[in-house]
């Protein structure tokens, strides 16, 4: 989810700094300086990532109406234990304890935050009602591994790289079409603008097959992560709960690109390895 979040948070706050720069005629003032391009291309490129990271647990928040657990209020015993889970898993951890929510869905957790001691980890109700505690101690510290390792941090600065190559690109792919096809000398009339866009969706979409990578890399990690500070069994256990829900109705549409279970062409897209393959690196 967390992937999912920032990837939308990215595409609208790029979206805004690339029209930003159109309206006041940068594209324009480029020319063909490929060095300038590259310069433009990471700056927007960069900023766009570091915005979203910033933006992402604000983001998290709002979209899925998490509800922040105050401590000092808490009435409920499962929310105490849980909340009581999450400070002892990241005293093991090294890190200040994020903050934690729970919010209403199917079977589901996310951790996020701009660093280690400005997180986020929120599990939903779905969650709660389908796992055992020892379950969900074990999908706590993987969440939490997740801010240990620093993933979110690391996923901005590659989803940052990926910005900065996509709108180079772009660009050139954009001027070489005007020029060659609709015969502008400049490069920058009306097919340069279509050829650009046209250029950001199809490589955008092929350069997230890194991102997704990426993110399946840091799930082995969190799911290890996971096991040396609670144990093998609570995480495997935990992923093959996950698996019997295949036995039950599919989850709601909406929801389907949120799910933390893992699912060829669709794998390179996926955000999580199969579980089957977790659960086989656990046990190795």
């Amino acid at each position: 989810m967390r992937i999912f979040l920032f990837l939308l948070t990215n595409l609208a706050v790029m979206a805004v700094l690339l029209l930003t720069t159109k309206l006041l005629g940068l594209d324009k003032a480029l020319g063909d300086d490929y060095g300038v391009l590259l310069g433009f291309a990471l700056v927007i490129g960069m900023g766009g990532s570091i915005i979203s990271l910033f933006l992402s647990k604000w983001m998290a928040k709002r979209s899925m109406n998490v509800q922040i657990v105050n401590p000092s209020s808490i009435r409920d015993a499962q929310i105490s234990w849980l909340y009581d889970r999450v400070v002892e898993i990241s005293t093991k951890a090294g890190i200040k304890t994020p903050e934690f929510g729970i919010y209403k869905g199917a079977p589901n957790a996310f951790a996020t935050g701009w660093n280690k001691d400005d997180a986020l980890v929120a599990v939903s109700s779905g969650l709660m009602e389908l796992m055992n505690k020892e379950e969900i101690e074990g999908v706590l510290a993987h969440e939490i591994g997740h801010v240990a390792n620093g993933d979110m941090v690391t996923l901005s600065l590659i989803q940052g790289v990926v910005n900065a190559l996509v709108i180079f690109f772009a660009r050139i792919v954009g001027s070489l079409i005007d020029k060659a096809v609709f015969k502008n000398r400049e490069g920058r009339g009306m097919g340069y603008y279509a050829a650009v866009i046209i250029s950001e969706m199809v490589l955008g979409i092929l350069a997230s097959i890194i991102v997704f990578w990426f993110s399946r890399h840091r799930e082995y990690r969190a799911d290890e992560f996971s096991a040396r500070l609670v144990g093998t069994n609570k995480m495997v256990n935990a992923l093959k709960k996950l698996g019997s829900l295949s036995e039950n109705p599919p989850l709601p549409k909406e929801m389907a690109a949120f799910g933390i279970s893992g699912s060829t062409l669709k794998s390179l897209f996926s955000s999580h390895p199969p579980l089957e393959k977790r659960i086989e690196n656990l046990l190795k």
